[in-house]
């Protein structure tokens, strides 16, 4: 069992660059908050008491329970030792390795391949896989898996994009309630100016924070990616899993790939549809060539491990 620490900091390579990018995104999503906050209280005056109050509200519950919705929408289970004896024993030379405490051990019921990390830290941390890649993973392959999603918690990139991804939410409430409460039939020229704004206003919102979160999430993959391999010291192993991920997809039914497509920022591999899904052009991950290009470099810097 790995042992207890009093440090916060795991042996997970630090990622400067991830680090910087998490610290500029929070710092332009929160930016981007008070301002859209700030014009939505000044075209709806008489409504700033339950525009604070659905703000704050939504915070609140993005923070502490889009984790476990996540987990729970992509049917995650968690398993005890006696149930799944072999995962439980990956997670644990892992945690042995990264010197950090053991999260939750989940398996989700899907024949998608793929695996998933959620939690806003380490204590409430939930690692996953399906059914689906411990059938077709060679063991040093799912170790590098495993290895790859409990980076992210390591690294609280999972939080961080918890927290990144509130805005585009509360955006979007904000303009089905601009829509749907009737402002617009008010005949005060006021309210009919916020009718129209605020639906632009939070689409334009949307947007900029859709994007930020995108640019952040290809990003960390990468750095789970880097910072896995030099855990394990096998980047080969992270290399074949991730090739025969992305091959097994092509084999897996349209509606299980339909399932999976609406979580694709937390799973290892992306999951799409069909080869012309949207979600390719906007994907939360690097595409496969740039990933295995930069295993096949760090496999090179510890001599071909």
């Amino acid at each position: 069992m790995p042992r207890t620490r009093t440090s916060s900091r795991s042996r997970y390579a630090p990622d400067r660059g991830l680090a910087t990018r998490m610290a500029t995104t929070m710092f332009l999503i929160g930016l981007l908050y008070v301002v859209f906050v700030g014009v939505l209280l000044v075209l709806l005056r008489g409504s700033w008491p339950i525009i604070l109050l659905i703000t704050g509200a939504l915070f609140v519950g993005q923070f502490w329970f889009s984790d476990r919705i996540a987990a729970l929408g992509m049917g995650a289970r968690e398993v005890t030792r006696e149930q799944a004896p072999e995962l439980h024993g990956t997670v644990d030379r892992i945690c042995a390795l990264a010197d950090m405490p053991k999260p939750k051990v989940a398996i989700a019921q899907s024949d998608v391949p793929n695996a998933f990390a959620t939690g806003r830290g380490e204590k409430t941390a939930l690692v996953c896989v399906t059914t689906g890649l411990l059938r077709r993973l060679e063991p040093e392959e799912l170790e590098g898996v495993l290895a790859h999603e409990m980076s992210h918690v390591a690294h609280r990139d999972v939080a961080v994009m918890t927290i990144a991804s509130f805005l585009g939410v509360l955006a979007g409430m904000m303009t089905r309630v601009a829509l749907y409460s009737g402002l617009g039939r008010s005949r005060d020229s006021t309210m009919g100016l916020a009718v129209i704004l605020v639906p632009v206003v939070s689409a334009a919102v949307y947007v900029v924070s859709f994007l930020l979160t995108r640019v952040l999430s290809r990003y960390r993959e990468l750095a789970a990616d880097r910072a896995a391999a030099l855990l394990t010291g096998r980047p080969s192993a992270l290399a074949s899993a991730l090739t025969k991920v992305s091959g097994e997809m092509a084999r897996i039914p349209t509606k299980d790939l339909r399932k999976a497509e609406p979580y694709n920022a937390f799973w290892f591999a992306p999951a799409f549809s069909s080869k012309e899904s949207l979600g390719r052009l906007l994907s939360t991950h690097p595409t496969l060539e740039q990933r295995l290009e930069q295993l096949t470099r760090i496999s090179a810097q510890l001599g071909g491990a």
